[in-house]
């Protein structure tokens, strides 16, 4: 199972596509562009789909990954990565609420809870892919 190893790659490169979908979806918005916006946001939650089934499979098979690296950088990682963690946990209910707000018609309802809900899935695709980067570059032995 090679290629158990490349789903870190995967995940961080999910996390970037997220990313693009989100702030192509936020831009379609502010134009009041709704079919637009509402195709970038469903493909948004694809791909932060895709990474979750990718994230379980990783970590499954895989386990987690030492941070290795000591001094001024640690205490960077680990605020980014428990606050990654504490707003992924947050941004499911959220993101799955705003869909539902929006689906069903409460546009008043889904604009309130999406001025939560975008910041924060934002956050969280962006430092996923951090995470990933800091590792690839401070794990080195």
């Amino acid at each position: 199972m090679e290629f158990i190893g490349n789903l870190a790659a995967v995940n961080a490169g999910l996390n970037a596509i997220t990313t693009v979908f989100l702030l192509l979806g936020f831009r379609e918005i502010k134009r009041r562009n709704f079919d637009a916006h509402l195709r970038y946001m469903f493909a948004a939650l694809g791909a932060s789909s895709l990474f979750l089934i990718s994230y379980v499979v990783y970590h499954y098979f895989h386990g987690d990954t030492k941070f290795l690296a000591q001094g001024a950088i640690r205490p960077v990682y680990f605020f980014v990565l428990i606050s990654h963690i504490v707003l992924s946990a947050v941004s499911v209910p959220l993101i799955l609420t705003s869909f539902f707000k929006a689906l069903s018609g409460n546009f008043a309802s889904h604009r309130k809870i999406s001025r939560w809900t975008f910041p924060i899935w934002l956050y969280v695709s962006v430092t996923g892919v951090m995470i990933f980067a800091m590792l690839k570059i401070f794990n080195t032995q």
